[in-house]
């Protein structure tokens, strides 16, 4: 029977950027990034996982890129990618699964609530739990916000409050010095839009919504 308090769930909505050690089955439908070592990995069809690998097994229906050892058995599924520095002491691949040793760069993605409160005319902090870049080859500083369709306020950093600013990046998000700014209108609601780019102008699609519900 399976040692329950040994499994761990990376869930859709998680996103888990740090070490994991001594694992026994982690199944991944969310993303991690970081250095993993354990009994059995399970990417799921969507789940994302970047990082230096160590496991038993792998079963690997989403994304898995990094340096990957795996002493047993790899099964990349149709659906599933392996890229990356990979060893393995077997292999079974359907077809439609793909096995490079190319790393890629990874398209930064958007993550957070998109979801903010604000007093009336007053200023808010923009958190990483409000809003955060993930990719897992670019530092803070390399990736970019640029910032688009705003309304009844304007996005400003914290070291020049009343100037509205068009981008930003993820270490600025880090560092806490990233603002809305809500213009003292009577409107319950206001937003602003947001893309990420890395360094290698790969970006995170379409822009995403951060809406702001403005307190009076």
């Amino acid at each position: 029977m399976e040692d329950k308090s040994r499994v761990l769930i990376i869930r859709e909505d998680t996103f888990l950027k740090g070490e994991i050690r001594n694992g026994g089955r982690i199944e991944v439908f969310g993303y991690v990034e970081g250095d993993i070592a354990g009994d059995q990995l399970i990417v799921q069809p969507g789940g994302r996982c970047f990082g230096k690998v160590k496991v038993e097994s792998a079963d690997v229906r989403g994304t898995l890129q990094g340096d990957i050892f795996v002493r047993q058995l790899i099964s990349i599924r149709g659906t599933g990618e392996v890229t990356g520095n990979v060893k393995y002491g077997k292999l079974a691949m359907e077809m439609g699964g793909m096995l490079t040793a190319e790393m890629r760069n990874v398209p930064p993605s958007i993550s957070g609530d998109l979801d903010l409160a604000v007093d009336k005319g007053k200023a808010v902090r923009i958190t990483l739990q409000d809003l955060s870049a993930l990719d897992p080859d670019d530092a803070a500083e390399q990736l970019t916000f640029t910032v688009s369709q705003v309304r009844n306020g304007f996005v400003t950093l914290a070291t020049d409050p009343a100037r509205p600013v068009d981008a930003f990046t993820q270490a600025d998000l880090e560092q806490g010095t990233v603002l809305f700014r809500h213009d003292g209108t009577d409107e319950p609601r206001a937003s602003f839009a947001v893309v990420v780019a890395d360094r290698a102008g790969a970006t995170s699609g379409a822009a995403q919504t951060v809406n702001v519900a403005v307190r009076s």
